[in-house]
């Protein structure tokens, strides 16, 4: 019987996690944590950790097929990347002096409204003018929107690959599948260094759930990238608009289940 709820956890754990990588760049742990606390009673900083390196290959995976497609900014992406992973620590260390109110419920909130917004009002940036924007001026925003994403990450602890989405393609203007391309490849990094500092800290996890969950996110991962870079802009709008929906509403009913 406890084999039966581990393998039906892990696995819906894995498919919402997975789908909304591939699709939109969400961190896993949005999505693994709450389930695993919630119905498998496992210590929340264990759950995070498994779901960071869940989030790992899944993330990997994802940039992978984005870039295989041409939907990736490797370069403003490693420049953002260093800012974010520089700045989520000086975001934690000024939160440990002030002692902010938990605001865990931002990442699932911000979920369900981003979701509307690629319903209602859809990415429909291209390629093309994307590409009128200087090197220079780009290399300069992707800096500092890295440093308030991995400010803000750190601060609150939660909404980095909500906020990486929201600020390419609004702020940055990014077309949408090169912005999921572009916040997968960058959670690759800042989820693996999550998930080494956590394993290191705690304890290693019980690899029966730790393992169901890196295989079944990162199937689903890829099952999601590979549609999402086949499909018509405005379907993968809608497609990831629907899919953040879902996540945002599901997460919200486990975080009251606690």
């Amino acid at each position: 019987m406890e084999w039966v709820l581990i393998l039906a956890v892990t696995f819906f754990a894995g498919m919402g996690a997975g789908l909304g990588t591939g699709f939109a760049g969400m961190s896993a742990a949005a999505v693994i944590s709450p389930m695993l606390i919630t119905f498998l009673d496992m210590d929340p900083y264990m759950a995070v950790g498994i779901a960071l390196s869940s989030d790992v290959l899944a993330s990997a995976v994802s940039a992978y097929t984005y870039g295989k497609n041409k939907n990736l900014d490797i370069k403003n992406g490693l420049i953002m990347m260093a800012s974010v992973l520089t700045f989520t620590v000086v975001g934690s260390y000024v939160a440990s002096l002030v002692k902010p109110a938990t605001m865990g419920t931002f990442s699932v909130f911000m979920t369900f409204l981003l979701g509307i917004k690629f319903i209602v009002r859809p990415v429909m940036t291209t390629k093309e003018s994307m590409g009128g924007v200087s090197a220079k001026k780009r290399t300069v925003q992707s800096l500092v929107c890295g440093v308030l994403i991995g400010f803000i990450c750190g601060f609150i602890g939660a909404g980095g690959g909500m906020m990486m989405l929201l600020i390419l393609t609004s702020v940055l203007g990014y077309e949408l599948k090169t912005a999921v391309g572009t916040s997968v490849f960058i959670m690759t990094f800042t989820a693996l260094t999550g998930a080494v500092s956590h394993f290191a800290i705690g304890s290693l996890p019980d690899w029966r759930i730790w393992g169901l969950c890196v295989l079944f996110t990162f199937l689903w991962a890829r099952i999601a990238a590979v549609f999402a870079n086949k499909a018509a802009p405005k379907t993968l709008n809608r497609a990831t608009g629907i899919i953040l929906v879902v996540l945002g509403i599901v997460i919200m009913l486990f975080t009251f289940l606690k």
